[in-house]
């Protein structure tokens, strides 16, 4: 089998979705630091505003105070990550939709913000959702694309777990 046959075969037939989460990510970075005020919230819905912030830390800003160990722990965290799902996703078969798309998801995300980490030190961050004075902490596309496949990814840990018991 050649090596464009066993890649469509693969679970990396899929990195196509990781690509994409990349690309929109980063033009969506773009858009907000050529449009945005830092710390400046632009309204957008009644729970919803754009607001340009620089995390250096990590999710909910964890280590943000910390001296600047901490990207280079992060970023090489998110490479060495991003390494083992290729892995991971060369495995499985292409007809693992499901696990596919999940892992490109977080491939994507996690690459995105790396890609933030190594080119500033640090993550822009502008989506910030609240119910009136109630803020949740800001995050961006990239951060999204990591929960959803992360949730997708224990949703078939679960199920196949629940087929093995029946």
């Amino acid at each position: 089998m050649t090596i464009l046959k066993k890649f469509y075969a693969s679970g990396l037939a899929w990195l196509w979705i990781a690509i994409l989460v990349i690309v929109i990510d980063r033009y969506s970075k773009i858009w907000v630091i050529d449009h945005l005020t830092f710390q400046e919230p632009l309204r957008i819905l009644p729970f919803l505003n754009l607001t340009l912030a620089l995390n250096t830390g990590a999710a909910f800003s964890f280590l943000h105070t910390a001296s600047g160990w901490q990207n280079w722990l992060l970023g090489g965290l998110a490479i060495i990550i991003s390494v083992l799902m290729v892995f991971w996703l060369a495995k499985l078969s292409a007809r693992a939709c499901w696990m596919s798309i999940a892992l490109s998801l977080v491939l994507g995300g996690a690459l995105g913000n790396a890609w933030d980490r190594i080119l500033y030190g640090y993550v822009i961050d502008f989506l910030s959702f609240h119910l009136g004075n109630w803020y949740f902490a800001i995050f961006n596309l990239a951060d999204s694309a990591i929960c959803v496949g992360a949730v997708m990814i224990c949703l078939q840990w679960t199920w196949s777990g629940k087929a093995k018991t029946n």
